[in-house]
């Protein structure tokens, strides 16, 4: 699966020929989200989220996680940006009480801070749902406890179907979305 758009972006399976430049997105915009939300001291909590992808994209790449799907996208031959696509997390099963235990996560939604801001987050969240209507699914889950990605989420996917007040401490909600496939191929 490769699309090409405005004839500088790229959308492609994530292969593993492309884990150490994932990695390098994972390390890069991770620290750099965890900067942006003021919580940048918090280095063990940088370390593990940016651990805890490695080992899903480990996992999805040599099969012993045959569940979870990569996309990863590049600009001009440079990737990007990454999306995964798998069974939900922890924080959603919890946030829903496991209502949404049966629906699949669109996460890992990564993009390098100097590619920001330039349609590639809605361009991997297109290509994906356009990959889950082929395989016949029709909905996916996605949350954020991040302020700045919640602002984004809220503008495109809409209302969230939960949203938890002060999940990361006073002031800081955890919310989570549903969504329609249909809605974003």
């Amino acid at each position: 699966m490769s699309k090409r758009m405005h004839n500088e972006l790229t959308i492609s399976k994530l292969t593993s020929g492309d884990r150490s430049a994932a990695n390098r997105i994972f390390e890069i915009s991770i620290t750099d989200a965890f900067e942006q939300e003021g919580l940048g001291d918090l280095r063990e909590d940088i370390d593990q989220e940016i651990e805890g992808k490695k080992e899903l994209l480990k996992s999805a790449i040599c099969g012993t996680n045959p569940g979870t799907f990569f996309l990863l996208a590049s600009v001009e031959g440079e990737a990007a940006g990454t999306i995964s696509f798998g069974p939900c997390g922890e924080e959603i099963r919890v946030c829903t009480g496991g209502r949404l235990n049966r629906v699949g996560e669109l996460g890992s939604l990564y993009v390098l801070p100097q590619y920001q801001n330039r349609g590639i987050g809605s361009a991997l969240i297109r290509s994906m749902a356009g990959w889950l209507n082929e395989q016949e699914i029709g909905q996916f889950c996605l949350d954020s406890g991040y302020t700045r990605a919640q602002q984004k989420w809220l503008r495109k996917f809409g209302e969230p179907y939960v949203t938890v007040p002060d999940y990361w401490g006073p002031g800081n909600p955890h919310m989570v979305w549903l969504c329609k496939v249909k809605d974003y191929v």
